[in-house]
């Protein structure tokens, strides 16, 4: 009987956030996601023992979360929450305001009603810290030292630790007592996390991998010229060639992990499923087994699209004597759960993602084949998006798994030697975003990053290894050395170029440029200047104008008039970043407004990705001071209509609107229907739904706020 071997690999990853000249951590990520999810990922499988899974770890978060078990991280951002209310100066409180809300405001800060009061109020002030800090005071600026840190500890540490179940539920008033406390609870968990996979892998529960010692781009490392195969005419900067690099970063590596769980590894996925030939054959050649990547690299390889029957088999590639064993992560299956899952219920999640494999698996069953699904993503970032950072999903989907005897959840290693392997004798060169390397290299910003890279590697290169070098001691080149193998992590150009937004955007190009200016000192040279500019261009926000002016306009589904709608309210989102990653948005402006008595909305699409026509949904969510009104309205090639609508609070009958969508989708609704006047607050969503799934949303995070007669003020 055919079956499916369901194979989970959960990469686990933080740049290198420590400056190494200062010995300051720059950034405090890798401590919170170790509170939050690095132990906890690993740690509930102990309740599903049938279920086995892959973690990939890169060393670089590794050595970090031992600093701060040691005790011997110099982390800025734990000392001001830990630091006594009554002694900070004015502009620790400021540092404090500014970095302590850096979390998902509904997800994490609003679990705690303190931290969301807070918060709240920090947003009414709009970032005035000299306000929110007389406001506070002393018992609410400490407060926010314990909420912002407590909120990112996992649910079973607020389940079953008593000191931190405690402070959860005191909820305010903290004392010092409370600071100290959380400040031993931080140090504890984070000693607990390698022991924790140390202790699951020895029982077989699981299997641990590796990425390259600090998570760079092999290929480009290899030879930076690479990026043109996948996207020809690409602009490049010089070339970057040195796989003597590329070979140290794996050989480190493999080296940690044999030190710290007893064995080397036997696969690797590649930073950012990032591979070339030149990888495979080096990798093989230092005693990988088995490397992963992204179904979108394996269709480019066979130039074809890789379906079902291509992606759920594992492959053998050969090359030059040399052979290495591959599976390609089923893109769109992982990025459900990267995605798409948060923002439904648990249970319907889990449901739908089984029912997707099963569906899937069902296409190799009939040809009498096993299935071999590879689910790869991170095993970190999704879960802030998730209702109460993702325990009920993932427990309501291992519990389904293990009563489902037609699947098995399983290791990497575990499911190669269930499952035949294809033939491949090349791959194709790129990642698991478009399979190319365009995230890296290409844009402005990150050709400026690899010209200084490669500047400092040739400065180490002439002062190291040449005739000054008898002037430099050992430490001094390792120091340089190591600067140079930080820099050439992936994270630093991730940000860098027109595809993402962080608020810590500036912070990571000066710690790259951190990095780099750290190579020049230690070889006793003076950084360049260029190290001391930013790379990084100006952000562009998102775009909000509130309405100006009544509007009346039309309800036609057509751009009538420019006229009809000037007045109205305008939010646009920054169209770099689409709802999933790889994707365009959809939903590319919201046009709002009222005439005293209605309220109008217009949506207007991307014309480059309107929205599939067959199964697409907007839901479109209103609350007033009166009560929560929602519509659910069909996408269809004739037009548009109201599928479903429902009310709560003290309201009139249900409302009813009028719409229409044939270029953009507009509507109208009766204030007095929604249970408002025009002297109310209304606030409104809108999100994009295809094949019962969410895709994305208007505003992008929160709501769209405004009182109908404000404009007449």
């Amino acid at each position: 009987m055919p079956h499916t071997w369901l194979v989970f690999v959960w990469h686990m990853h933080q740049p290198f956030y420590k400056d190494l000249g200062t010995g300051e951590y720059q950034l405090p990520w890798t401590r919170m996601h170790a509170l939050k999810d690095y132990y906890g990922m690993v740690q509930m499988l102990e309740e599903f023992p049938q279920i086995r899974q892959t973690f990939n770890l890169v060393p670089s978060m590794m050595v970090q979360i031992e600093e701060y078990a040691s005790g011997q991280a110099r982390d800025p951002f734990l000392r001001l929450a830990l630091k006594p209310a009554e002694d900070l100066a004015p502009v620790e409180q400021e540092f404090i305001l500014k970095y302590f809300f850096q979390a998902h405001p509904g997800r994490i800060i609003h679990r705690f009603r303190r931290y969301g009061e807070i918060y709240e109020a920090w947003r009414a002030v709009h970032g005035n810290s000299d306000h929110m800090r007389r406001s506070l005071g002393i018992p609410g600026m400490r407060d926010l030292q314990v909420l912002s840190q407590l909120a990112w500890f996992d649910e079973i540490l607020l389940e079953n630790d008593a000191d931190i179940r405690m402070l959860a539920e005191k909820g305010r008033d903290y004392s010092l007592d409370d600071q100290a406390l959380l400040g031993r609870k931080q140090r504890e968990l984070c000693g607990m996390v390698l022991p924790a996979y140390r202790r699951l892998a020895q029982k077989g529960q699981i299997e641990i991998s590796v990425t390259p010692f600090y998570h760079p781009i092999l290929p480009l490392l290899c030879d930076s010229n690479i990026a043109s195969v996948s996207h020809p005419g690409v602009p490049l900067p010089r070339t970057f060639k040195c796989p003597q690099d590329a070979r140290h970063q794996i050989v480190t590596a493999r080296e940690f992990a044999m030190d710290r769980f007893g064995s080397y590894p036997p696969g690797m996925w590649p930073s950012e499923g990032s591979v070339s030939d030149d990888v495979l054959e080096l990798a093989a050649s230092l005693g990988v087994r088995w490397m992963a990547t992204d179904n979108g690299v394996l269709g480019a390889t066979l130039n074809t699209l890789a379906g079902v029957r291509e992606t759920f088999r594992p492959y053998v590639w050969r090359q030059g004597g040399r052979e290495m064993r591959l599976i390609f992560r089923d893109h769109f299956l992982s990025d459900l759960i990267g995605f798409v899952y948060s923002r439904m219920d648990a249970s319907a999640a889990a449901h739908h993602f089984l029912d997707r494999i099963r569906e899937n698996s069902r296409l190799l069953h009939a040809e009498d084949r096993d299935a071999l699904v590879p689910i790869i993503l991170d095993g970190e970032n999704a879960w802030e998006h998730y209702d109460r950072n993702g325990r009920p999903f993932l427990k309501e989907l291992y519990g389904l798994i293990s009563e489902d005897s037609s699947i098995s959840a399983v290791t990497v290693s575990e499911a190669l030697a269930q499952v035949p392997a294809g033939d491949l004798d090349h791959i194709h060169p790129g990642s698991w975003i478009n399979a190319n390397l365009d995230i890296w290299i290409g844009a402005q910003e990150d050709n400026r990053a690899w010209e200084l890279l490669l500047d400092a590697r040739e400065a180490y290169d002439r002062v190291a290894l040449g005739s000054q070098g008898a002037l430099i001691s050992e430490a001094q080149k390792q120091l340089a050395f190591e600067g140079l193998m930080i820099a050439e992590g992936s994270d630093w150009c991730w940000w860098y170029g027109p595809e993402h937004h962080s608020e810590n955007r500036p912070e990571f190009d000066k710690l790259f440029r951190d990095h780099l200016a750290q190579v020049y000192r230690s070889l006793n040279l003076s950084p360049p200047d260029s190290l001391c500019r930013p790379i990084i261009s100006a952000p562009v926000p998102v775009s909000h104008e509130p309405p100006s002016g009544p509007i009346e306009p039309r309800i036609d589904g057509e751009v009538s008039s420019y006229f009809e709608w000037l007045g109205a309210g305008l939010y646009r989102p920054d169209p770099r970043h689409g709802a999933m990653h790889g994707k365009a948005r959809t939903l590319s402006e919201l046009r709002y407004g009222s005439n005293g008595s209605s309220l109008f909305l217009r949506l207007d699409f991307d014309p480059s990705t309107p929205p599939d026509h067959d199964g697409s949904e907007l839901r479109l969510t209103f609350k007033t001071p009166r009560g929560e009104c929602e519509f659910h309205f069909s996408l269809g090639s004739e037009g548009v209509s109201l599928a479903s609508s429902s009310a709560s609070g003290k309201r009139h009958p249900l409302p009813r609107v009028s719409c229409a969508c044939v270029k953009v989708f507009e509507l109208s609704a009766e204030l007095k229907s929604l249970g408002a006047t025009p002297s109310d607050s209304i606030a409104l969503q809108l999100s994009l739904w295809s094949e019962g799934l969410p895709q994305e949303s208007l505003p992008v995070q929160g709501w769209i706020e405004f009182v109908p007669e404000e404009w007449r003020s």
